[in-house]
């Protein structure tokens, strides 16, 4: 009998192991990164954003790193990390920050595995939430959801983006610009930039003007509120909308780039970006 028991016992010891689940691996790390702004609204901005990237995932790890200009920086938080990362720039295309800063700040983090996702821009997604800023903004015949009556048969909107020397980011903010265009029913977009190469806002609205558009609109073609943002708000003639921040569409963005980069880059100690 006591020979019985005593296989009984293994058997269930044995059985009990098999059984047993172990509790699952967190998910990578999502590390949201930042240009970073003086202004205060930016901040608060990208935090906002945030919370609804962890409303939308909840038990996803979400962390954020600046560029500049903004604490926390992206180097002091990749320190503080562990295991696998999935950095996912808040940039609405590629330029010098895409392919030098957040590479560079991932190889002076070793101790990570970490992956780089694709800028947020160009997408759709972003059209969405470009055209809701329009509508809130008061801009003519623009609605807040498809099948609205039509904007005005000469109206006409300047994309305002921040400007790059980079060719790529050019293509990038075009790409966008014919994206919102298609959104607002063909209504003509041209993009205007803050800085580096290509036309300016003043140059885009000039266009607009020559070509007998109106009214004409300026649609913010950045995450958060800043000095370029507001510069370009300032040259708009009629409706100016707001930047794109915590748009739901743009939440689910971030998500949509963090699961890319996971499907379709090789984790590991060096950066890789993944096709838009």
């Amino acid at each position: 009998m006591t020979q019985i028991t005593a296989q009984l016992h293994t058997q269930l010891r044995r059985r009990g192991r098999l059984t047993r689940r172990h509790p699952a691996p967190p998910p990578p790390t999502l590390v949201a990164v930042a240009h970073g702004s003086r202004d205060p609204e930016a901040l608060r901005t990208v935090t906002a954003l945030l919370d609804r990237v962890r409303a939308l995932r909840p038990g996803l790890p979400v962390r954020l790193g600046h560029i500049e200009l903004n604490q926390p920086l992206l180097t002091d938080t990749l320190a503080e990390l562990r295991g696998e990362v999935v950095l996912v720039p808040l940039l609405l295309g590629r330029g010098y920050h895409i392919k030098q800063d957040i590479p560079g700040a991932v190889a002076a983090a070793p101790h990570l595995s970490a992956r780089i996702a694709a800028p947020l821009g160009p997408h759709p997604l972003l059209a969405e939430a470009l055209h809701t800023r329009l509508a809130e903004a008061g801009y003519p015949g623009v609605c807040p959801v498809p099948g609205g009556r039509p904007a005005p048969s000469a109206a006409g909107v300047v994309l305002a983006a921040a400007g790059s020397n980079d060719p790529d980011a050019g293509i990038d903010t075009a790409r966008a610009a014919a994206l919102l265009s298609a959104r607002l029913g063909g209504v003509p977009v041209l993009p205007g930039h803050a800085s580096g190469a290509g036309p300016g806002v003043s140059d885009a609205l000039r266009t607009l003007a020559a070509l007998g558009r109106e009214p004409v609109a300026v649609a913010s073609y950045f995450t958060a509120p800043g000095r370029f943002a507001t510069q370009c708000a300032a040259a708009a003639p009629g409706a100016a909308a707001a930047p794109l921040g915590a748009h739901p569409a743009v939440a689910r963005l971030v998500l949509h780039r963090y699961e890319q980069a996971l499907a379709n880059a090789p984790s590991s100690h060096m950066a890789v970006t993944v096709g838009v």
